[in-house]
């Protein structure tokens, strides 16, 4: 994967969809063992279809990218601004099997050279300990802990995680 050309490409908005797509596929491997098939399947009907992405551009100025190997989307992620140098990176995430093989790390390193930022901030499950460790190698340090309603009864038990390049 590493000799694979690894590139982040704006996600215009009419492919907004294609993220939806990627969302289900991803969300359904991924979290149902951290958080259960209930709340994935409210979130991902609430916060990951097509309208709710769209929301997000338009009312969040969240900016989407998708992940891509050789033209083929393999995941995407969205940043906002949070401050001058300072973004938050609010999704980012990998199709599983082609995740683990250098392809987050060169992500992250390719959205550094894009934004060029002073801090990254992010939000991940407590238990998301594949994630977790991962975000740790790549020199993000837990700065709280924090507890999102989301609403039907559901929370989001987070970490708050942040990278400085200091």
């Amino acid at each position: 994967m590493q000799d694979s050309a690894i590139l982040l490409k704006a996600v215009q908005v009419n492919e907004i969809e294609k993220v939806a797509d990627l969302a289900k596929i991803i969300w359904a491997k991924h979290y149902p063992s951290i958080i259960g098939q209930e709340q994935v399947d409210y979130m991902l009907g609430n916060m990951y279809n097509t309208e709710s992405l769209l929301k997000q551009v338009n009312e969040k100025k969240q900016l989407f990218y998708f992940i891509t190997v050789n033209n083929d989307n393999i995941g995407f992620l969205s940043i906002t601004p949070e401050g001058k140098d300072h973004w938050m990176l609010n999704k980012f995430y990998v199709l599983e099997e082609k995740a683990g093989r250098g392809v987050g790390t060169t992500i992250l390193e390719e959205l550094k050279k894009l934004i060029q930022p002073k801090k990254i901030s992010l939000t991940v499950n407590r238990k998301n300990y594949k994630s977790i460790n991962f975000y740790f190698k790549n020199g993000f340090k837990i700065e709280s802990t924090a507890v999102f309603d989301i609403g039907n009864d559901f929370v989001m038990d987070d970490f708050v995680m942040a990278w400085n390049s200091s």
